[in-house]
Formats: C-alpha cells, structure tokens, sequence
C-alpha cells in the first residue's frame, strides 16, 4: 500500500491555526483523501494526558524548561508509535495542529534550551516521520498575541509568556522556514480570511500534483 502523506501546521499564538487546519481538512477530504486529524501536545489518550501535564497542570510548583521539553518529545513518541506511523502506513493522510518543528521554536528558542540536545531526540524519537509539508502561519508576534488576549479564553501555562518570548519563537520558525523550504511553506495569516485560505489552497494544489 502507497504511504499516506503527513501535513503540519505551524505557528504562534493568535495565528489562526484552528481555523486553518478546518479548512485544509475539508478541502483534502473533497479531494477524496481519508485522513487523520491530530494534534501536539496530545493526539492519542496517553499524549493527551502529557498533554493536560504540560498546559495545565496545577502543581504549584514551577515547570522546568528541560522538563517541558522531555514531556513533549515522551508525547511525540506515543503520538507517532499509536496514530502516526500506523495512519501513515495505512495509506492515510494525517494533518497535525503543531509537530517537532514547536519544540525548536518553543523549548529551543522560547525557553532558551540548546538546539543540539532538541537534534538528539528528534533523532531519535521522530526519526523518518518527518512532515511531507509543513504550512507556517506567520504573524508578528505583536498581532498574534493581541489576537490571543481578544479572543477572552483561558490561556494554557505557555500561551501566558510575555511577548519577548513569542517574538523568539516566531523568529526560530522562520529561520526553520528559511532553511527547509522545500518542506515549510509561509502563510502570510496578516492577510484576511479567504487570502489565508487562498494561499493554503494553492500550497495544497502545488503539493498534491506532486505526489
């Protein structure tokens, strides 16, 4: 059976990425493709239950960035060896609300934790499950964290940072973008709704004719 195709979606707070993993769903399910919708943190019981550890935890005490960072790739392992490899390899297309790519953004560049001990596990527990495509939502820091503020929700324990540290993760992403950008597509999500959307939908075409 021909491999199914991993999507990732990217990006900061307030970037729209909700919305936009709705819509790219919709349009690969019209395009006849059955897929799996996941998430990072999260995505299968046991990663769900990292993932409640890690946003919302109510310990008093403080999480420590190296914590974070193992927590989320110990979530990734289950994640891929449960959901991903399997839907993969059932010929399924899987389409993740964040992956690895957030670990070099936020624990690497928000948290300040050297990237070569992030390069380690990656090695070692992503390995050949790397994204096909990866769509970043980009934003500027400020917008996207006005965006998160208005929209009145409960924010999680990292969606809480101050501004400085979005600004590092954003900045991470698009270096990431810059160096991969066979795989990692900017979205310009400054633009409105149907722009965003039209420049998802002519990433996905380009990507689909080539697969």
């Amino acid at each position: 059976m021909k491999r199914g195709q991993f999507i990732t979606v990217e990006g900061t707070e307030g970037a729209g990425k909700s919305t936009a993993m709705q819509f790219i769903c919709e349009f690969l399910q019209k395009a006849g493709c059955e897929l799996v919708k996941t998430r990072e943190p999260g995505g299968t019981e046991i990663a769900e239950e990292i993932r409640k550890v890690l946003l919302h935890s109510t310990a008093s005490e403080k999480t420590q960035p190296v914590t974070e960072l193992l927590l989320m790739f110990a979530g990734r392992e289950q994640h891929i060896a449960t959901l991903i490899e399997p839907a993969l390899a059932a010929g399924k297309w899987v389409v993740s609300d964040r992956y690895v790519d957030a670990s070099y953004a936020y624990q690497g560049a928000g948290r300040g934790i050297d990237k070569q001990y992030i390069t380690e596990l990656d090695k070692m527990v992503v390995g050949k499950y790397y994204p096909d495509l990866t769509l970043l939502l980009d934003i500027p820091a400020e917008v996207g964290f006005a965006r998160a503020v208005k929209r009145n929700a409960e924010r999680d324990r990292i969606e809480q940072e101050k501004i400085d540290f979005f600004v590092r993760v954003r900045n991470e992403y698009l270096a990431r973008a810059k160096a991969d950008p066979a795989r990692i597509k900017i979205i310009d999500a400054t633009l409105s709704l149907e722009q965003v959307q039209n420049q998802i939908e002519l990433c996905l075409k380009e990507f689909m004719v080539n697969k």
